[in-house]
């Protein structure tokens, strides 16, 4: 046992913190902030938002009975202290990394994981949907009930869901349900002080909930009187702390509290733990907390690589430019030439590559919180008044806005642009930000067009060429840097629904689509395949498809996509539509959710690297290839 983490190092259950006297919860927190520093520095991973949570999560598992008391985390980037707590300690070492743990809760990791997630806003409903339940299996009364608590970013709240979840919670009866509401993106300014503190002890006290339910009891029995003292309660409330709607919805405010005042949280905790229905209470924090450069900068700590916690991150020097730069590129400079652009995102200004927009344009650029299906709705209404938008969002959100982008985008055909990042597999982020859908769930949609870029280069000339398209349209292109092509600044545009042919062989033709393309391209050099990048997705090149069927023998699609229902499949529909009659090995990605850990491994495993591609096509076409089969791929692959 080390002296710097003699504290931290004896809990493996929040039992044992339970246990542990309150006067020394604050030396813990400086050990649990000083581990989780030295841990993410060493492994990358979401960090300002975890020290910004220390003294939070102590607090929320020494007052709770954890995990019978559930607890939920939003999003997830502020589980770190959670998971060291709750016997993960050492997992930490591995954070993120193929076989490791994840950077989000996650169920099948640990009962103290509640419920798994790293998509926003989706806590309270969880949490009361767990309410309800122990409610309807009789676990909400007596010594041993369970309690419920969805903790909630500032941010997160700007989710419809969220409020969708408060407002049903608010008229369901009988439910135990604590929402802390986590906020991280204001000082905590001076009316958060020991004034504040003492009402929040006070109002959330026994003496008080007992006179407040008494007096509503009786004076609801005169409307008039029970009405003036029911306002004459906000206003005196208004006057100390900040005006709140979330009465309005049924729930019972508390706060604002210091997030990192642990002789604040503990006792409010404690008189909350014991009050029945819905209870809301703020908490400032400060992201980065007791870190300076996090404190600082804590977009730039947001989710960094590793990094000397003495020197801080050092800006990189030079390298190649990320498909996020290409695009953030792009934009700024077709918005020189037309004043018609304008860019939005559902809170994803740094991801998505729009600060230099925002700098440059700021009235045509919109960040709408995180509201996805806002985002396309809002897009569609600019679109119908002859604004050009282009919507910048990952893959993955963008399924949060699907009902939308059919309903109110495609089926009026509007000329919106989805600037799709992070399409593929996303690495250490794991199976909950993978864009491993988006081909399925877009080709499908009538006057939907879709593109793949193999290189950035492609990429540019693909968002220009879609931004041309008269109806909706979506790029989508990967996470990191591509192969480091040189990239023309003129404007081009793209023959429509036309793949190009990128390597003349015999017998085997590939059929390759974004970043498999010069996977590909090694791979068929080695068999002497032909290879064809075949940029579109939607329309795919059909004829291109029928003519090449006339010297090949059979085809090989391969995507960073799920296998089912992506581009392999649309080349299939092609080949039924033109009659043709050609052996088909489709490669992508399995029907499963694939963890998280490094890109490049994640590729090879699903074989997806030349080797890969080389051993499965070698292994499902001997006869044609003229040599000994050799051994087969380990990943599942699908042919025709």
């Amino acid at each position: 046992m080390t002296d710097a983490y003699s504290l931290l190092e004896q809990i493996d259950d929040p039992s044992v913190l339970r246990r542990m006297e309150r006067n020394r919860l604050p030396a813990l927190a400086d050990q649990l902030r000083r581990y989780i520093l030295e841990s993410v520095s060493r492994t990358g991973g979401h960090l300002s938002s975890n020290l910004g949570t220390v003294e939070l999560t102590i607090a929320l598992h020494y007052v709770f009975n954890t995990p019978r008391d559930r607890l939920v985390w939003d999003v997830g980037h502020q589980s770190y202290p959670h998971k060291i707590l709750t016997g993960r300690r050492e997992g930490m070492g591995r954070l993120r990394q193929h076989g490791g743990i994840s950077g989000f809760p996650r169920r099948a990791e640990s009962e103290f994981d509640t419920f798994g997630t790293a998509h926003s806003s989706t806590s309270i409903s969880a949490a009361l949907g767990m309410a309800v339940a122990s409610r309807n299996k009789g676990e909400n009364k007596g010594p041993t009930r369970r309690r419920h608590v969805a903790i909630i970013g500032d941010g997160a709240m700007t989710a419809g869901m969220a409020f969708e979840a408060m407002n049903n919670a608010g008229v369901t009866p009988d439910i135990d349900l604590l929402v802390v509401l986590n906020d991280n993106d204001m000082s905590i300014s001076p009316p958060v002080g020991a004034l504040n503190k003492y009402l929040a002890r006070v109002l959330s006290g026994r003496q008080v909930t007992m006179a407040r339910d008494m007096a509503r009891s009786v004076l609801s029995k005169v409307p008039p009187v029970y009405e003036l003292a029911r306002r004459l309660e906000e206003h005196a409330k208004g006057m100390v702390v900040p005006a709140t709607m979330f009465e309005e919805f049924g729930f019972t405010y508390f706060g604002p509290i210091d997030g990192h005042d642990l002789d604040a949280l503990v006792p409010t905790l404690q008189n909350l733990r014991e009050m029945h229905g819905p209870v809301f209470l703020h908490v400032i924090t400060r992201k980065g907390q007791g870190y300076k450069l996090a404190e600082a900068d804590p977009v730039l700590y947001h989710g960094p690589g590793k990094f000397d916690p003495g020197e801080g991150i050092k800006k990189s020097s030079g390298g190649k430019p990320t498909y996020t730069q290409i695009f953030g590129d792009w934009i700024c400079d077709l918005a020189e030439q037309d004043e018609r652009l304008v860019g939005v995102t559902p809170a994803m200004r740094e991801g998505s590559g729009l600060v230099e927009f925002e700098r440059r344009f700021p009235k045509r650029y919109f960040d709408v919180g995180i509201a996805e299906q806002h985002a396309v709705t809002f897009a569609a209404g600019m679109a119908c008044e002859g604004v050009k938008p282009v919507v910048a969002i990952y893959s993955t959100f963008l399924q949060r806005g699907y009902d939308q982008l059919i309903h109110d985008v495609a089926l009026q055909n509007l000329p919106v642009v989805f600037a799709l990042d992070r399409a593929g597999l996303v690495g250490a982020d794991g199976a909950t930000h993978a864009g491993a859908y988006d081909l399925a769930y877009l080709r499908c949609i009538p006057n939907m067009v879709v593109l793949a870029p193999s290189d950035e280069n492609e990429c540019r000339q693909m968002l220009y060429t879609a931004y041309c398209h008269a109806g909706p349209s979506a790029v989508r292109y990967p996470r990191g840097s591509g192969v480091g092509a040189e990239v023309v600044k003129a404007f081009t545009r793209l023959p429509f629904g036309k793949g190009l042919v990128r390597r003349t062989g015999q017998r085997i033709a590939f059929l390759a689509f974004g970043s498999m393309v010069h996977p590909a391209l090694a791979a068929g050099h080695a068999l002497d395949a032909t290879v064809v990048d075949m940029r579109w997705v939607k329309p795919v090149d059909e004829a291109l498809i029928e003519e090449l069927a006339r010297t090949h023998d059979a085809f090989v699609t391969v995507e960073e996509h799920a296998i089912m229902g992506g581009a392999g499949s649309a080349c299939l529909e092609a080949m039924a539509a033109r009659g043709v009659q050609r052996p088909v090995l489709q490669l992508g990605l399995r029907d499963l959710f694939i963890d998280h850990g490094d890109p490049g491994l994640l590729l090879k495993l699903e074989g997806l690297d030349a080797e890969g591609i080389e051993r499965s096509v070698r292994a499902r076409f001997a006869d044609l290839l003229g040599g000994t089969e050799t051994a087969a791929s380990p990943r599942l692959v699908a042919s025709r």
